[in-house]
């Protein structure tokens, strides 16, 4: 009866997407998978099955749909099938949304690479049993719905206390996410050394930091800090300390682009990464990372970085009347921050905040994020979305001339502005919060002469 029920709710789910599609109608990224749950609640046990090798689950408050893009883009070179929510959609609905688009029965995917929000992670290991779990960072995140930082540790770790054959891939930098590997079969990725290469003088920037204790109570002290809280860290009163990593890397971030050096046993592999900033290159190590451990092939994973591109909103490049635009989401203090150290000061700048269910109600994230980075903008920034006024407000607490602020709360005329204004740079810069940015990727605009 259970195996009826997923062939009936495949079947529905298959003709409700095709339908979709013919009539050009928006289905979102959870629609059809919300069907298949009704139909049949146990659809993603059945969904196991379609996986031949591996796999992988990737999870945590930043970098997720990064790394799990590089991963998928990895692990599908030379034509390997992989099943991946590359949309982000990486709720329960959203996950069963691209096994009942894609699944065919008697085909299988050699690799199964899903993006799983934290607190959904434990209902999606009710259902399904990944091979590994990759843990990005933890960061303080829409607190009107996880909760402090705690609450959110406490969601992925009765989700790994739910299968114990799981393998958990961790960066060791991050004194929270380490932790998850205490008694488990864990591999750990981390950098060494971090040199930076900015043309700017931000790059010294701080993001937040929270206040975090070893699991004894002590306070935990650091060799060095790359940001946030992540770094080589230590406890001097039981001992506890950032693990040795497994693969160790070597970072030189420049203003667009990283050069990073991974070391596993006594190898050294060479990777050329076309994203900006030190959280991209972390981003780049977990997938490249766990891609080796995976047994792929260097020159084939180094084949795959050079040619991936970012998946919308992250770090996301495109030519707006004429000029170039990149848009990169930020939605909490510390992502918000590592992005604005990348921002090109000469840019014309739009700054759109939404504040609906998926961004969290509660936006007082904005007052953590250090927006005193762009307190020497050339141009004016305009503060767009549901929420312009509390970003204008907030961009004159940063030490931004009220005159320099102008506020458009509709998205789309806000970034026709900017793309009118004449500046020498020829540049936009597009910072959305997520459902400002699911907007942004439906716009249409003209593209003109790249400048």
């Amino acid at each position: 009866m259970g195996k009826l029920r997923f062939y009936t709710a495949l079947l529905i789910a298959q003709f409700i997407h095709i339908a979709i599609k013919i009539l050009r109608r928006s289905g979102g990224t959870s629609f059809v998978g919300m069907i298949a749950l009704k139909i049949c609640p146990d659809f993603l046990t059945y969904c196991n099955k379609y996986i031949k090798y591996k796999s992988i689950t990737v999870t945590g408050t930043n970098g997720k749909t990064t790394t799990s893009g590089i991963l998928a883009k990895i692990l599908s070179a030379k034509k390997h099938p992989v099943l991946h929510n590359v949309k982000g959609a990486n709720m329960l609905t959203g996950i069963t949304n691209v096994f009942a688009t894609s699944t065919i029965p008697l085909r299988n995917y050699d690799y199964a690479v899903l993006e799983s929000d934290e607190a959904y992670l434990n209902k999606l290991y009710d259902k399904y049993n990944a091979d590994y779990l990759l843990v990005t960072n933890l960061f303080r995140d829409q607190l009107d719905r996880y909760g402090e930082l705690s609450t959110t540790a406490s969601f992925i770790q009765k989700a790994i206390d739910k299968n114990k054959k799981l393998k958990l891939f961790l960066n060791a930098d991050d004194p929270l996410v380490s932790n998850f590997g205490k008694n488990r079969e864990s591999v750990y990725y981390g950098f060494q050394i971090v040199e930076t290469y900015i043309d700017n003088n931000r790059d010294l920037a701080k993001s937040p930091t929270e206040n975090f204790k070893c699991p004894c109570g002590n306070n935990l002290e650091y060799d060095v800090k790359f940001f946030a809280q992540e770094g080589h860290y230590y406890c001097t009163s039981c001992g506890y300390a950032r693990p040795e990593p497994d693969y160790k890397g070597y970072a030189k971030i420049y203003d667009t682009y990283s050069k990073i050096t991974v070391e596993h046993n006594d190898m050294y592999y060479d990777f050329t990464i076309n994203l900006s900033g030190l959280y991209n290159a972390y981003n780049a190590l977990g997938a490249i990372s766990c891609a080796l451990e995976c047994g792929i092939p260097p020159e084939r994973i180094k084949n795959a970085v050079d040619s991936y591109k970012s998946i919308f909103g992250r770090t996301e490049r495109r030519i707006i009347n004429g000029k170039n635009a990149i848009i990169q989401l930020i939605k909490n203090p510390t992502g918000a921050s590592e992005v604005l150290k990348t921002v090109d000061l000469k840019s014309n700048i739009v700054i759109a905040i939404n504040d609906n269910y998926a961004d969290g109600r509660d936006i007082s994230w904005l007052w953590d994020s250090d927006f005193e980075q762009l307190k020497d903008i050339h141009n004016k920034i305009i503060a767009s979305g549901t929420r312009a006024k509390d970003v204008a407000v907030r961009l004159k607490y940063a030490g931004i001339a009220q005159d320099n602020i102008i506020i458009e709360e509709n998205i789309k005329s806000a970034i026709l502005q900017a793309s009118k204004a004449e500046n020498s740079e020829n540049k936009i810069t597009i910072l959305p919060s997520y459902t400002a940015l699911l907007k942004i990727n439906k716009m249409k605009f003209k593209k003109g002469k790249k400048k």
